[in-house]
């Protein structure tokens, strides 16, 4: 089923996480485990990121540097076939532009019709590791919103997938100003796109501030709230650096209190619960999860918080979502 009509016809808030593919070399097992560790929680569905091909230097006999390109977490399509025909759980392989032309988008699109996928997240996706800016290759797409259009207007393919994309509560690393950043996301939407899942946040207003803006945009699709616990106190630098989010000074004084790695795991799944709480309590749509591998401390968060865990009767009609 499409997502665009799981939400629809959804009578309470979805429960979804991320996977990332296992590293070239490694087993499906761990992905395996972290799904079945998450299923009794009845996910709507799973979605399984994507990795581009990055640029690795190897000295030769010579002592010359050879150049070479690989992709360490390849698989996103033949994983996401596996996990649906084996669990019966809708997935969401990641579709980016990075290191793949239009053409090459034709072919995995082909595939995802034969293996009966229907959705698809479309991102521009980061930079390849040691480069600082974006670039398309030849034939393909600079900006997810001529992706998600040349994936919504293809004659064959485009009744077939529902769309989402990415938005950011605390706007794109890249983007000069929100004003701008929203703009952009309408853009995706107005190529095709049905509905948003957002950057992860620690601040629950600036989710609430962005899907404000959006409406006041004219953006009515769906828009999900993407939630990570706080695991590691080395993420106190790492997720800030990395996605140009901040970190509430309130958790960032209670992980620097603890005196163990288990004291911050629980801190971390404390507060990411009360940001649930909040969500859930204010009708959105669900919650995604990003997992990173880390499976057990997401199913501690859904117990703890999703209604359905505590005597929750479905709602006879739906609701309007955020």
């Amino acid at each position: 089923m499409r997502v665009c009509e799981i939400i629809e016809r959804a009578q309470g808030p979805l429960f979804t996480f991320e996977l990332l593919p296992p590293l070239k070399g490694e087993t499906i097992d761990s992905i395996y485990q972290a799904i079945e560790t998450l299923l009794p929680y009845n996910p709507a569905y799973i979605n399984i990121t994507n990795h581009q091909m990055e640029t690795i230097y190897t000295e030769r006999e010579d002592g010359l540097l050879e150049r070479h390109s690989t992709r360490k977490r390849p698989g996103t399509i033949g994983l996401a076939a596996a996990i649906q025909y084996k669990y019966g759980v809708e997935v969401v392989p990641h579709l980016i532009c990075g290191g793949v032309s239009a053409e090459q988008i034709e072919d995995e699109l082909s595939e995802l019709i034969f293996l009966e996928i229907e959705n698809v997240l479309v991102l521009r996706g980061d930079p390849p590791h040691g480069e600082k800016r974006f670039s398309a290759v030849q034939g393909g797409h600079a900006h997810s919103d001529s992706l998600v259009k040349q994936i919504a207007t293809n004659q064959w393919s485009a009744a077939k997938f529902c769309i989402g994309v990415a938005g950011y509560p605390e706007k794109h690393i890249e983007a000069p100003n929100m004003e701008s950043d929203i703009a952009m996301l309408k853009q995706k939407i107005e190529s095709g796109a049905h509905y948003i899942v957002t950057q992860m946040f620690f601040e629950n207003s600036h989710y609430f501030n962005f899907v404000k803006l959006c409406r006041e945009a004219g953006i009515e699709v769906p828009i999900i709230p993407g939630i990570k616990p706080l695991q590691r106190k080395r993420d106190l630098e790492l997720l800030p650096q990395t996605f140009s989010i901040e970190i509430p000074s309130r958790l960032v004084k209670a992980v620097e209190k603890c005196s163990s790695a288990q004291e911050i795991r629980e801190v971390g799944k404390q507060f990411c619960i009360e940001q649930v709480e909040e969500l859930l309590a204010s009708n959105v749509a669900g919650i995604h999860f990003y997992t990173q591998g880390r499976s057990k401390v997401i199913a501690e968060v859904v117990e703890a918080t999703y209604p359905h865990k505590r005597g929750y009767r479905e709602r006879s009609t739906p609701i309007r979502w955020q």
